[in-house]
């Protein structure tokens, strides 16, 4: 088999009394990001690209938002499942790249401990995982402090 990419996208608001939490970390910051599970758009990027590259479709149909199992769940816990997935399909995860686009808060200080947590949830060495913060220059929803978003390329190969 030939090595496969896939693409995720994640977008939440930004709510009063909810922790921000980006790639499993507890960034601190005045709002979190509303959501079913704890709202974690890069985490959740991360799990669309992985599952989107192995033609397993999107964390909306392994993780229902109309599931209460999956009320208030870490999306490392999910990003696991996803990784266990991929395993039984026969497929090894070669990399990621992740961008966060963000106004605020500044996330070039959290990106060490974020690589940290998602390469021990993915199963891979943090080498093999980059993360980058982009703002939208106070344009949007985003720029106006409303919203922050995620987006994820992986690439798989195949192990059988």
């Amino acid at each position: 088999m030939k090595p496969r990419v896939g693409i995720g996208y994640d977008f939440h608001r930004l709510v009063a009394g909810r922790k921000l939490i980006l790639g499993g970390v507890d960034i601190p910051f005045s709002k979190g990001l509303a959501g079913h599970s704890d709202g974690d758009v890069l985490t959740h990027a991360i799990c669309d690209a992985l599952l989107g590259a192995a033609a397993l479709g999107d964390i909306g149909q392994h993780f229902p938002d109309s599931d209460p199992q999956w009320k208030d769940a870490s999306s490392l816990g999910l990003l696991a499942r996803v990784v266990e997935l991929l395993g039984k399909k026969g497929y090894r995860i070669v990399n990621i790249d992740a961008v966060v686009i963000a106004q605020e808060p500044r996330l070039a200080p959290h990106f060490s401990a974020i690589r940290e947590k998602l390469a021990r949830a993915l199963a891979v060495e943090p080498e093999y995982v980059n993360i980058k913060a982009k703002t939208t220059e106070g344009l949007d929803a985003i720029g106006r402090g409303e919203a922050i978003a995620a987006q994820a390329v992986a690439l798989l190969e195949a192990v059988r």
